[in-house]
């Protein structure tokens, strides 16, 4: 199985489990499933990652990691906005 398959069915094991746990605790949050999907993509992107040589799909998804971090960044930067506001 190639890595890059085998990337494919961790992530979308980890968005169900996410999924099923918030399912569970009845407590549906975006921004709490978008960090928790950005953290098992930043965990892919690492183990995947190779020392030498550089796939062209590598490359591709280092940018959704760059802008999975910008948007992480408007996120904790809006929520101490909301938290100095009180």
């Amino acid at each position: 199985m190639k890595k890059k398959d085998l990337a494919i069915i961790v992530i979308a094991v980890w968005l169900v489990v996410i999924t099923l746990f918030m399912l569970l605790a009845a407590r549906i949050d975006l921004e709490i499933f978008f960090v928790l999907w950005l953290i098992g993509l930043l965990v892919i992107v690492e183990l995947m990652d190779t020392r030498f040589s550089l796939p062209p799909y590598m490359r591709y998804l280092k940018y959704v990691v760059a802008a999975g971090i910008l948007l992480f960044g408007c996120i904790v930067a809006l929520k101490v906005m909301e938290i100095l506001s009180r």
